[in-house]
């Protein structure tokens, strides 16, 4: 990891979209303040509909992996799973304590920690990278589709379409215990980031979070991209983060004084 201050645009909007009433899904965007001392952090969480309210296990699980990150006496990636891990019992704990069933929710949380983009990631949001016009989607979905997928029974290209898309195999709050995904990738000067739920991607193609966002400030991309899953009528919350490593920089660091031989000393002395 070289230190370096990597200086960040972004945008981000949450909304519940045309067909659900209540949005379950959660963002996550930087603090200036903290961002200097801590790093830049981004993430994104949807709670899942299918039990009690969603909406409250990806508020817990996004005010989780922030209160991780901005506990350590320094920048740490590995507050990205402290952060998950206590997300679990939390939601876990509350659906036991309420009475509710089950709660749960996905995260993809990105942390920005000088030119290293660290990313812990559980359920089926997802993590897109942009590099000179093309996009690379850097997390796997946990889900039946997803395990499909990997096990070649079922080509990537029906995955938006499968009726089990939605079954999460992994998430926060729906077991004991929880294992993410934690991953490393190294940033360049000009890379972007996108983080969506599946109310996002079910609707856009992989190769289109480039496409489509080529010559878009970063800015606009989160606007864009709701505004093209609701065209293409998304049934689903839909959420997206957006964000460009506008610059890597070095801190300026003094030399130290140079040392004065002993004998150079009595020579100025004499």
């Amino acid at each position: 990891m070289t230190n370096c201050l990597p200086n960040v645009e972004f945008s981000g909007i949450s909304i519940a979209g045309p067909v659900r009433e209540d949005n379950q899904d959660s963002i996550y965007l930087p603090d200036p303040d903290l961002a200097r001392n801590y790093g830049q952090l981004f993430a994104i969480a949807d709670g899942m509909g299918g039990y009690s309210l969603g909406n409250i296990a990806s508020r817990m699980a996004i005010d989780s992996v922030s209160s991780a990150v901005y506990s350590m006496e320094h920048p740490n990636p590995s507050a990205l799973k402290t952060g998950i891990d206590r997300a679990n019992l939390q939601v876990y704990n509350t659906a036991i304590k309420n009475g509710v069933g089950r709660m749960g929710t996905t995260i993809t949380a990105a942390y920005v920690i000088g030119d290293t983009l660290h990313l812990g990631h559980i359920g089926d949001s997802r993590a897109y990278m942009v590099r000179n016009g093309r996009s690379t989607c850097l997390t796997v979905d946990h889900t039946q589709v997803g395990e499909m997928v990997r096990a070649k029974l079922l080509s990537p290209d029906r995955v938006r379409t499968h009726a089990s898309r939605s079954v999460l195999t992994r998430a926060v709050g729906i077991d004991l215990f929880v294992r993410p995904d934690i991953t490393n990738h190294h940033l360049q000067e000009g890379d972007r980031i996108i983080l969506c739920t599946d109310g996002v991607w079910s609707v856009i193609e992989d190769v289109e979070f480039g496409t489509k966002t080529k010559n878009l400030p970063v800015e606009m991309i989160s606007q864009s991209l709701i505004d093209l899953a609701l065209t293409r009528e998304t049934d689903d919350n839909a959420s997206v983060i957006a964000f460009e490593i506008t610059g890597l920089s070095f801190p300026v660091i003094n030399p130290p004084p140079r040392k004065i031989h002993w004998l150079q000393k009595l020579r100025k002395m004499i």
